[in-house]
């Protein structure tokens, strides 16, 4: 095992143990701010947090996100169907193949979500603004691993008997 400067091995170990029970937290508290978040704004925290992917990850067809969340088609037909008449989601053709219905976010429908989430990105902002541009990089890096390293462990779940 390799020395740091927090002393040794068992620096290290202690380190290590603040580093995951930090991560641990982090992810609850993500968890109850979306379950906080959907209850205001009289959703659920799936339709939310389905919500959130496609803002991230642009249109997604009822299959593709049925993929990225593990949720049956069922489920995210009636998931689609609550967003929809809540005026968040709006189904379109594909562009890309007509015969495909996509989900789009409505942008502007996002206001009142966006005013809930407001005080935490201001906070969140000012936490970002004591670290330099390297920091931050590293951090990212770090995030964007750890969201691979969960995709692959979710996927190795579901894969198992």
């Amino acid at each position: 095992m390799t020395k740091t400067s927090t002393g040794g091995e068992d620096g290290r170990q202690a380190l290590l143990w603040r580093l995951q029970a930090a991560m641990r937290e982090a992810s609850a508290q993500g968890v109850l701010i979306s379950q906080t978040i959907a209850n205001r704004a009289g959703l659920n925290a799936s339709d939310l947090e389905c919500l959130d992917l496609m803002q991230l990850q642009g249109p997604r067809t009822a299959g593709e996100l049925a993929r990225a969340t593990g949720l049956t088609s069922g489920a995210i037909t009636g998931l689609i169907d609550r967003l929809e008449r809540a005026g968040y989601v709006a189904r379109e053709s594909d562009p890309a193949d007509r015969r495909r219905v996509v989900v789009r976010v409505r942008p502007e429908s996002l206001t009142a979500l966006n005013a809930l989430y407001a005080p935490l990105q201001a906070a969140s902002e000012d936490l970002n603004a004591r670290y330099s541009d390297e920091d931050l990089a590293l951090i990212a890096a770090f995030m964007e691993r750890n969201i691979a390293m969960a995709r692959d462990f979710i996927a190795g779940l579901k894969a198992a008997p």
